[in-house]
């Protein structure tokens, strides 16, 4: 258990532990069913489509030993293309390894692969940030914010257990009033993690929900609250100026929230999720990332693209419905399990 100290000034962010759970939640628009958790999955099996995209395919490249050319460099380029790593990126992955091979520092296929491999390390390195909570903070308050179908809910009741598990006292605000299923889906999700929900009816104010939360949070002296907000598109201007709108009220009472504004994009969207990315963080400051459903068919590229082009932290990602598969992210572990370490 951890214990807070009062004084802003000396109270340490605390990270979030990646701890293994003994039991999932398991959740869908209809709500949650409490269930046993299987063994944890090595991660290289969770993401076992963005390996087939990208890290089998890659190896198969590499497979026969065979000179390197332009030939092997322009399948290497189409590998990262089609494999959503963006063409920003991929260009400049590939100028770099032709770089190297014109200064001889790259002389064979195995040291290309090798190199290869390295520079998507180093792309994602600086993005690894897991989520501190600022026990100073009473309440650290997390707003969530996402498009439709991303899996934002979800994202907050596994974060919501996560947390919980580390030893703070949590609230969760109902943000989400225009679908009365999401209200109903935080406040199971609320049931099962024995924490409280703030909700009001369908259709209310979202602002007036999550300032009523703070409130709430304030005068109980939560540890973290997490604010869900309704799904949009990143192109829908009036329900983008309702998160600005939600940060507003929020300053009225703590000119500090939210402390963190926890992105929630689906893994599956590919470079759609850059625009996602820019649209959003134009709107609310974006200071983190989770990406999720990358158990699925996801490509596993688009994380790259996110690093190069918009530098924020991504802190965890999805890999399977359970509670301990929304994972604290690791630039090493995701390159390691998308890619073999050798030929």
């Amino acid at each position: 258990m951890f214990k807070f100290s009062r004084n802003k000034k000396k109270s340490p962010p605390m990270p979030v532990p990646d701890a293994a759970h003994h039991q999932a939640l398991e959740g869908d628009a209809n709500g949650l069913e409490r269930k046993e958790e299987p063994a944890r999955l090595p991660l290289r099996v969770r993401l076992r489509a963005s390996r087939q995209a990208l890290g089998e395919r890659m190896a198969d490249l590499f497979h026969v030993a065979r000179n390197i050319d332009a030939a092997l460099m322009e399948e290497i380029e189409t590998l990262l293309l089609t494999a959503d790593v963006g063409v920003d990126t991929t260009k400049n992955i590939i100028d770099s390894l032709r770089l190297g091979v014109k200064r001889r520092e790259l002389n064979d296929s195995a040291a290309l692969f090798q190199a290869l491999r390295s520079q998507l390390a180093d792309l994602l390195t600086p993005v690894q940030s897991p989520l501190e909570v600022d026990a100073g903070a009473k309440p650290f308050v997390i707003l969530i914010v996402g498009i439709n179908g991303a899996g934002k809910t979800t994202t907050i009741g596994k974060l919501a257990k996560r947390l919980k598990l580390a030893g703070h006292s949590i609230m969760l605000a109902a943000g989400d009033t225009f679908r009365a299923a999401a209200v109903e889906q935080l406040k199971t999700w609320g049931e099962r993690n024995e924490v409280p929900v703030i909700a009001q009816q369908t259709g209310a104010d979202s602002a007036s929900v999550v300032f009523d939360a703070l409130s709430a949070a304030r005068a109980r002296h939560i540890d973290v609250l997490i604010a869900d907000t309704a799904g949009r598109l990143h192109t829908q201007t009036n329900l983008m100026d309702e998160l600005s709108k939600i940060k507003r009220v929020m300053h009225k009472i703590d000119p500090a929230t939210p402390h963190e504004v926890l992105l929630v994009l689906d893994g599956g969207t590919g470079q759609n999720a850059l625009n996602q990315a820019q649209q959003f963080d134009a709107a609310v400051d974006v200071t983190g990332i989770a990406v999720t459903k990358l158990d699925g068919t996801a490509k596993g590229g688009m994380l790259f693209a996110l690093a190069k082009k918009t530098g924020k932290p991504i802190r965890f990602i999805g890999v399977g419905e359970a509670a301990d598969d929304l994972r604290v992210f690791n630039a090493r572990d995701y390159v390691d399990a998308l890619l073999p370490e050798s030929l």
